[in-house]
């Protein structure tokens, strides 16, 4: 359902923001190209697009952090220069980062005034925020203990944070990057009660996603961006997900995963009690029991830092650990000799690790050099003497890239130069093209656009089809449900339930990811 429609007054309002004509260009790549768009004021106004369409450096243009090439930016019918982010505070424009920027010792209430403590003495301003706190957490259903620790709260009150503290700063305007990516169901479902209240003081909320979903519930309007362009701008509730999906990429596409029936065969990976430790001595994952069968695909759903990063990493060869693992009934070492990725491969193991440019590339590398990675001693790449035959690899590279639709398909071209969703291609493409008995694959979609969704998406169901075993770790509900024939639910380091997709709901899922027993979600 979409959000609550502008009322007359906000229709007739000066826009909150108008952005006239801004271009943007980054040497010979032009990321903006003459983008002209209207908010009005107390309304949500999303604003949608595939990877590299340019959302990003628009907002970042918006909130100081680049200066336009050319066009103008007016605040309430008022032309405004903003060369900072301090001149975009004092315009009353707040962000909210994807990736939170508090620290992490501080308090709540340090947190909220650090950058604005209005003079030389800390302890007047410390109480003058309080009070100011306190209201902004009446007025907007805030609610967060000013005392706490940053590092002891999670992850939806740390957003919270981020709100008042921009609230804090008189922010009239607020732009929300990609909000709900580390959020519960429950949790997310309480942010949008907050935008929606905020909508309703009259504060107007900018909200870049990629949830078509959360698009249709939460806006009033849409803009849609592809290719450094403004396509369209739509009231919400005069579209649909379809519409808007073929609006990103300039062609129908599928939003739902077509897949027949699993058809399980006899069990590939077997887990009993596994347990891993981290370097302080914390126990991360805590007696873990679970089974992968040839043919299907089990989905490990948890809020991000449950222990899913840990499972893969271990049953990966990327981390040591304690505990049974068996592939194909060939118990695997979980420490010392032989627990290394380069064995995880030789036992039939493929690994696309949740963090791509960390763990799954190397951003310097050209792309044939990273889809020869982990491989590099395979036959097919090796001459005589050992020598590695660089020519064959280039060709294999070729090869995968066309398969993968991998752009530009440029095996010479570094890493770093191609987008989130091309990268992840690359991982895939080198992982799932090994033809193993399992894959582990981590958050196979994030920061990637939805034509890409849909061709990740194909491909692992394709290698279901095929027989083989699938582990699949994703913070995403809609992908989770979408690909997975069974869903394990992970909280604290510990399995809390096991369903199967069509027996269960988000409701009781979010329950059992806020650490909910079985029985009470």
């Amino acid at each position: 359902m979409a959000g609550a429609e502008p009322t007359e007054q906000r229709v007739t309002a000066a826009p909150a923001i108008e952005l006239r004509g801004i271009s943007k260009a980054f040497g010979p790549v032009q990321a903006n190209k003459n983008i002209s768009i209207r908010v009005m004021p107390g309304t949500i106004h999303g604003i949608i697009g595939e990877n590299g369409a340019g959302k990003s450096t628009l907002m970042s243009i918006l909130y100081g952090f680049y200066k336009a090439d050319a066009g103008d930016i007016l605040i309430h019918g008022k032309k405004v220069d903003i060369p900072d982010s301090q001149a975009a505070i004092a315009a009353g424009i707040g962000m909210v980062f994807q990736h939170f920027k508090l620290v992490e010792n501080f308090t709540v209430l340090e947190n909220i005034i650090l950058g604005a403590e209005g003079g030389g003495l800390l302890r007047p301003s410390l109480a003058k925020a309080r009070r100011s706190l306190l209201e902004l957490e009446r007025d907007y259903g805030l609610n967060v203990d000013p005392d706490s620790v940053i590092e002891e709260i999670g992850v939806g009150k740390q957003q919270r944070v981020e709100i008042l503290k921009a609230l804090y700063r008189e922010a009239d305007i607020l732009i929300l990057d990609e909000p709900t990516g580390v959020l519960t169901p429950a949790e997310a479902d309480q942010l949008f009660r907050i935008l929606r209240r905020l909508r309703d003081e009259g504060k107007t909320v900018i909200l870049i996603t990629h949830k078509l979903r959360e698009i249709m519930e939460i806006t009033d309007s849409v803009s849609v961006m592809r290719r450094g362009e403004m396509t369209a701008t739509v009231r919400t509730a005069e579209t649909g997900p379809e519409e808007l999906a073929e609006l990103m990429v300039g062609r129908k596409v599928l939003l739902r995963v077509d897949k027949a029936p699993a058809r399980p065969g006899k069990p590939v990976l077997e887990v009993r009690d596994l347990r891993v430790r981290d370097g302080a001595g914390v126990e991360r994952l805590r007696g873990i029991d679970l089974e992968v069968r040839a043919g299907e695909i089990l989905g490990i759903a948890g809020v991000a830092g449950n222990g899913q990063s840990e499972l893969l990493e271990v049953l990966g060869g990327m981390r040591e650990g304690a505990g049974a693992v068996s592939i194909n009934g060939r118990a695997l070492p979980l420490s010392g000799h032989g627990a290394d990725g380069q064995a995880r491969r030789a036992d039939g193991i493929a690994h696309v690790p949740e963090d791509r440019q960390r763990e799954g590339l190397i951003m310097a590398y050209h792309a044939w050099e990273n889809i020869a990675f982990g491989y590099h001693r395979d036959a097919r790449f090796c001459g005589a003497g050992g020598m590695m035959n660089h020519a064959e690899m280039r060709r294999d590279t070729e090869d995968k890239m066309a398969r993968f639709d991998v752009r530009p398909p440029d095996p010479w071209l570094t890493a770093k130069n191609f987008s989130g969703g091309n990268q992840q291609k690359i991982v895939v493409a080198r992982e799932i093209e090994r033809n193993p008995d399992l894959l582990l694959i981590g958050q196979p979609t994030r920061g990637v656009d939805i034509g890409a969704i849909e061709f990740i998406h194909q491909q692992i169901v394709a290698l279901r089809d095929a027989g083989k075993a699938i582990l699949l770790v994703s913070v995403e509900l809609d992908e989770i449900f979408s690909l997975s024939d069974r869903i394990a639910v992970m909280f604290d380091g510990q399995i809390m339930g096991e369903r199967l997709p069509a027996e269960t709901d988000e409701t009781e899922l979010g329950l059992l990811m806020a650490g909910m027993s079985g029985e009470a979600a």
